[in-house]
C-alpha cells in the first residue's frame, strides 16, 4: 500500500507541475500575442485582448502595465494615468509604473508632479537608468520654466538668456542628414 500511495502522490505532483507549466505557457502566449499586436500598432485589438485576459486575472501587474501602455498609445491619457496610478498603489515596489506615469505627467506639462513620481521610481529601484534619464529631462524642463519666469521678472538680466538657450538646446530636434 505504501508503494501505491507513493505512486499516487508522485503522479499528483507531476500533474500539478504539468498544470502549472501549461498555465505559465498560456500566460506567456497571451503576453507574446498582445505584445505582437502592440508592435504592429494594432492597439484596439491589443486592448481587447488585455481586457479579456484581465477579466479572469484582474490583479496581473504585467498585463495591467501593458494596458496602460496601450491606453497611452491610443491617446487615452486619463485612462492610462488611472491605470498606472492604480498599479503604483497595488504594487509600490515596481518602478516602471511610476516612470510611465511620470512621462504622462510631463507630457501634460506637470513637471513637478513628474519629478516626484520619478523620484518614487528611483526610490524603488536606484539602478533604474530610464527613470534617472527621465528625471534629468524633467529637471531641464523645470530649469527652463524657472529661467523664463526670472526673465519675465527681470528682463534686463543678461545672464538668463544664455542659460535659457542652453535648456532649449537640450530638446531641440536633431536633424539627421538624409543619405543619398
Amino acid at each position: 500500500m505504501k508503494h501505491a500511495h507513493s505512486v499516487i502522490f508522485k503522479s499528483l505532483r507531476w500533474l500539478t507541475l504539468l498544470g502549472a507549466l501549461t498555465s505559465l505557457s498560456s500566460r506567456a502566449d497571451e503576453y507574446a500575442d498582445t505584445n505582437q499586436l502592440v508592435r504592429a500598432n494594432k492597439f484596439t485589438e491589443a486592448l481587447a485582448k488585455v481586457d479579456s485576459y484581465l477579466a479572469n486575472k484582474p490583479a496581473d501587474p504585467q498585463m495591467r502595465f501593458l494596458k496602460g501602455v496601450i491606453q497611452r498609445n491610443l491617446g487615452k491619457q486619463a485612462e492610462a494615468i488611472n491605470t498606472f496610478t492604480q498599479l503604483t498603489q497595488d504594487y509600490p515596489e515596481l518602478p516602471e509604473p511610476y516612470n510611465n506615469l511620470a512621462v504622462l505627467y510631463a507630457g501634460q506639462g506637470l513637471y513637478d508632479k513628474a519629478r516626484v513620481t520619478l523620484e518614487m521610481a528611483i526610490r524603488t529601484n536606484p539602478n533604474y537608468a530610464t527613470a534617472h534619464e527621465n528625471l534629468g529631462d524633467v529637471y531641464v524642463r523645470l530649469a527652463s520654466q524657472a529661467y523664463n519666469k526670472a526673465l519675465l521678472l527681470d528682463s534686463s538680466n543678461t545672464v538668463i538668456p544664455p542659460k535659457l538657450t542652453l535648456t532649449l538646446e537640450v530638446f531641440k530636434p536633431k536633424l539627421v542628414p538624409k543619405k543619398e
